[in-house]
């Protein structure tokens, strides 16, 4: 049939308000609608995509005698198409549709329709993501002659993708590998051309060396990875390019087969972790596997680990929890979830915190001022009464296991918690709540090791009881901590200051009073601290490492940050460097050391590295880092944003954007050294700072030649009781390097403070969301109030403290620009840039 005729017949079958789905390009655009022979009997059916309100669906008609049916329905995913055809995918008869349901800016998920009794069924693995797109029969085994294989171009940076070509093979998907000859040829053509015109850019070298590999010249593979190796850039790092080079020589067979592993299983046993992408709109999270590739594609504005299978993800400004195949098992409609423990999860909305399962099911029945995490099938809870907040435990169903009764409580730990009843009376009672023995004091702790720190009377000295009340240490501390593998930590010096020792159970000092901290690492081990400023000791410890059994030390006085000891490994940072140290004190043979500070948790064989505030991945069979943040984000060519470091001081860290691709150099220089000013890119002291301080960058929006960028960073003064963040939002034209201000926007002569001031001043008076405003703050806006602006509004805000409590962050006030159209500069430099 001529297309328009299909188009005329399937309108007919659309349900009520229905719009067609489109693609093509602005002239050429038509509804997604084919003709194929979808279940094999010889006669075409129609499939169409349409769209009903916010939600996709693919239609079927069939023909019978009677004329024309709907046989299948389905809904799709995302909130577009990218790709809608007809390719013989599982056999070479009859056909499948093929749609890629676009979810990001620059991600699709790939669906592969087959026909069966019940309708179309995707046989595309639920984690099938793509950048681009192509499918066709390309050359290679005569065995698969006449059946389509996928090429999947998996967005890394900048220009640069992953290739995957894949097939239909033994009911999943596998890669394509005879193919490769002939399609990675035409990849490397590809990555050709972009070396020409960015011989400097590390990463094309890299993915063309990947793609002359895999189409059989290796020699060239061979040049094109020294040429990548002999740029200085962080990205690839050497290690994965010196990878590379060994699996394109021969000389590691087994990274060679770890690329023809099958993609997309359902159910699989692999890990899966976080990773983050900076981009246009902002930073989105997905999840990459052990090799450093993208599982679960970056869509997410926010991700955590896994746990239980599922982890916790950011999407529209919600939390959910997705599983591995990266669908939600508990929708995005909560203001926090803590990670599951025990098929738990504490989830917070705005009435308050409930217990969830795995399943995404609310177990409490109502709301509570507070609910712990489950420790031993009980979560502490708490409510308001009369007498103020009183204490209690929910059971795994949520149910009350015991009652809110008490004054304050805390964890169960072997099956105890310790509860106050009233004032001078403490509890030890069983997760039944029953009690198993009564103390009147002032003060008793947790219990750790079968006993308790306590306190007679106020303002008094602290000791130790077992138990059963028994005095085991006589009160002679002014502060005790509970006992950890039969050590305890203490503190001897009066009036808030800092002299702690640990002492074992009969309170002899293993190590004497005279340090600003001591941490129990387990493991037999603990840090001790010396201030860093003897003068100023909050603000923080330089630590030695020592045996908890006999205080013997280790190491000397060089650690800022030291973790936990797990697996007889703790990571530590000393002044430039972050490592895992054993038990002995000695750097971890064997593992890598990363520049910055931070900390490493390992995973099976990967080291999963949180440096400098950014997560990569080591991993340490093969000796290099697999997956690590982007630091270009392009825009529209030539434009790039790149992300530089900044770091003077061990407690001054600055990412900031520097624009490239600008016809002008001075221009573009002159703008650059703005964006360095604005994000404190400055001379700092190399010694000890009486503050920290971090800034880093966003691309909130960027259209036509207007950048829109958010430097955020944080001040905190040693010893106060929070920092100060701040934000700036310069606006930028990346064609001719000027920076706007609030009244480039509007017509000269007009008076948009006023105008914008009352706009502000009636949402401050009408709109419930803004109640916590203080009374009688607000006077209006500054004409260089602060501002930024989206495609279709201008948002205004207030810095924290200004009208508003530190908790209410910068109230911002959004302002439709249809609502003041009339005195916007139309015909402006500012407006033209992004209209």
């Amino acid at each position: 049939m001529q297309e328009d005729t299909v188009v005329q017949l399937v309108q007919a079958y659309l349900p009520p308000g229905a719009e067609w789905v489109v693609g093509g390009g602005p002239t050429t655009s038509k509804p997604y609608v084919r003709e194929a022979d979808l279940d094999g009997d010889g006669m075409p059916e129609i499939v169409a995509a349409y769209r009903l309100g916010q939600d996709l669906f693919l239609l079927v008609l069939k023909r019978y005698m009677s004329g024309w049916r709907v046989v299948a329905m389905t809904r799709g995913a995302g909130y577009d198409i990218d790709a809608f055809g007809i390719a013989p995918i599982v056999a070479t008869y009859p056909g499948n549709l093929v749609v890629g349901w676009r979810i990001g800016a620059a991600w699709a998920k790939l669906s592969v329709y087959a026909w069966t009794p019940h309708g179309l069924v995707d046989i595309a693995p639920a984690d099938l993501y793509y950048s681009r797109l192509e499918v066709g029969d390309f050359p290679g085994a005569p065995e698969h002659a006449g059946r389509a294989e996928l090429a999947l171009w998996i967005h890394d940076t900048g220009e640069a993708y992953r290739v995957e070509v894949v097939r239909w093979d033994r009911n999943r998907f596998l890669p394509a590998t005879d193919a490769y000859p002939s399609y990675f040829g035409h990849v490397a053509a590809y990555y050709a051309e972009l070396t020409t015109r960015h011989p400097d850019y590390r990463v094309y070298w890299y993915y063309l060396a990947d793609a002359y590999e895999k189409s059989g010249r290796q020699g060239d593979a061979l040049a094109a990875v020294d040429r990548a190796l002999s740029i200085d850039a962080p990205y690839p790092t050497q290690d994965t390019l010196l990878a590379l080079r060994r699996r394109i020589a021969g000389e590691a067979a087994a990274a060679a087969s770890s690329g023809l592993r099958r993609i997309g299983a359902f159910a699989r046993a692999e890990a899966l972790f976080p990773a983050a992408v900076k981009e246009v709109g902002g930073t989105k999270w997905g999840f990459v596997d052990e090799r450093g590739a993208w599982r679960i594609p970056p869509t997410f504005e926010y991700a955590n680990d896994f746990a239980e299978g599922l982890a916790v993800v950011q999407a529209n400004g919600k939390y959910g929890a997705i599983d591995a195949s990266g669908r939600f098992a508990v929708p995005p409609e909560y203001e926090w979830i803590d990670a599951f423990s025990d098929g738990r999860a504490i989830a917070y909305d705005r009435e308050g915190p409930r217990v969830i399962d795995n399943a995404g099911r609310v177990l409490t029945s109502k709301s509570y001022d507070y609910i712990a995490k489950f420790s031993e099938g009980r979560a502490l809870f708490s409510r308001q009464s009369e007498q103020g907040s009183l204490y209690g435990y929910l059971d795994r169903d949520g149910a009350e296991a015991i009652p809110a009764s008490f004054l304050e409580a805390g964890d169960f730990a072997g099956g105890r918690a310790i509860v106050k009843l009233a004032d001078d009376e403490y509890a030890l009672i069983g997760s039944d709540g029953k009690r198993k023995a009564t103390y009147r004091y002032d003060y008793v702790g947790a219990p750790g090791d079968g006993v308790l720190p306590f306190r007679k009377e106020a303002d008094g000295k602290y000791g130790y009881i077992d138990e059963a009340g028994n005095v085991v240490v006589e009160p002679r501390f002014t502060e005790a901590r509970p006992f950890r593998e039969g050590r305890a930590v203490v503190n001897v010096a009066p009036d808030f200051n800092n002299e702690y020792g640990l002492i074992d159970r009969t309170g002899a000092f293993v190590i004497q009073p005279k340090y600003n901290d001591v941490r129990p690492l387990g493991d037999g081990r603990v840090a001790l601290g010396q201030p860093i400023d003897p003068g100023q000791p909050y603000i923080g410890s330089k630590y030695a490492i020592a045996d908890a059994n006999d205080g013997k030390l280790l190491t000397d006085f060089r650690f800022y940050g030291v973790n936990d000891f797990q697996g007889g490994l703790a990571s530590v940072s000393d002044e430039s460097q972050t490592y895992f140290i054993g038990r002995d004190g000695k750097p971890a043979a064997g593992f890598p050391r990363f520049d910055g500070s931070g900390t490493l948790t390992l995973r099976g064989d990967i080291v999963q590295a949180n440096v400098d505030q950014r997560l990569f991945y080591y991993d340490k069979r093969l000796g290099n880092v697999v997956w690590a943040p982007n630091t270009t984000i392009p825009l529209s060519p030539p434009y790039v944003v790149k992300e530089m470091k900044y770091k003077p001081n061990r407690d001054y860290l600055v990412y900031y954007p520097q624009v490239t691709g600008m016809t002008d150099a001075a221009a573009q220089e002159k703008a650059n050294r703005r964006l360095r000013e604005l994000s404190e890119v400055k001379d700092v002291p190399a010694g000890q700072l009486d503050y920290s301080y971090t800034g880093d960058f966003e691309i909130p929006f960027f259209r036509g030649s207007l950048l829109v960028l958010e430097l955020n960073a944080y001040n905190y003064p040693w010893g106060a009781a929070h920092g100060m963040p701040s934000l700036v939002y310069p606006h930028l034209n990346v064609e001719n390097g000027r920076f706007y201000a609030l009244r480039d926007l509007f017509l000269p002569g007009s008076d948009y403070v006023k105008t914008l001031s009352d706009i502000v001043g009636d949402h401050i008076k009408n709109d419930p969301q803004y109640d916590y405003v203080f009374p009688d703050t607000y006077e209006g806006i500054k004409p260089d109030q602060p501002f930024y602006v989206t495609s279709d509004a201008l948002h205004l805000y207030f810095q924290p403290y200004e009208i508003g409590p530190f908790a209410a962050g910068f109230p911002t006030f959004r302002i439709p620009f249809e609502q003041i159209r009339g005195i916007i500069d139309t015909s402006g430099e500012f407006w033209k840039s992004f209209h």
